[in-house]
């Protein structure tokens, strides 16, 4: 099935971002030096979920005034969460299917149930969701909250990131 990446942007600027060449980067990639039966692993969803009763949602209104603009901020999605806990806020993904099973772009429980079987050796306590649009600035994720992720990841020993993309 194929997929539709523009699929909930506004019709008018789906010929700008389908025209916008892609940016072709080597991979970032660090081996692992821990076992994966004795790592720690983070996850990090860019489907842009909080959780509602102590977090904001991320900043669709300034997006919707600014359409390049992307929030870059994160929220720390604990492991323990519940789907009764999550929401989910994005303008470029259907969040339905969140809402029913945030699962699917978090893993949580998968990962918990790896742990349990010593398939790995921790599902970290924090984890993390970022909006997954940036627009064209990307500096404020590039130079502050990337680097406080990366910096709160390390203060908790964690040995591997898996990305679960939205």
């Amino acid at each position: 099935m194929p997929v539709d990446s523009y699929k909930f942007l506004p019709r008018s600027f789906r010929d700008g971002y389908e025209k916008t060449p892609m940016q072709a980067n080597e991979a970032v990639w660090t081996p692992l030096t821990t076992p994966v039966k004795e790592a720690t692993i983070a996850l990090l969803t860019s489907a842009g979920f909080f959780l509602t009763a102590s977090q904001e949602p991320f900043d669709v209104e300034r997006e919707k005034r600014e359409p390049n603009w992307g929030d870059p901020t994160y929220r720390v999605i604990p492991r323990a969460t519940q789907q009764s806990e999550v929401d989910a806020t994005h303008l470029h993904l259907n969040t339905d299917d969140h809402r029913e099973d945030f699962n699917i772009a978090l893993p949580l429980r998968a990962f918990a149930s790896l742990e349990g079987e010593g398939a790995i050796g921790a599902l970290a306590d924090d984890n993390y969701a970022f909006m997954g649009f940036q627009g064209g600035d990307t500096s404020p994720w590039q130079e502050t909250y990337g680097p406080e992720v990366v910096d709160r990841l390390k203060q908790a020993n964690v040995d591997a990131v898996v990305l679960a993309p939205a």
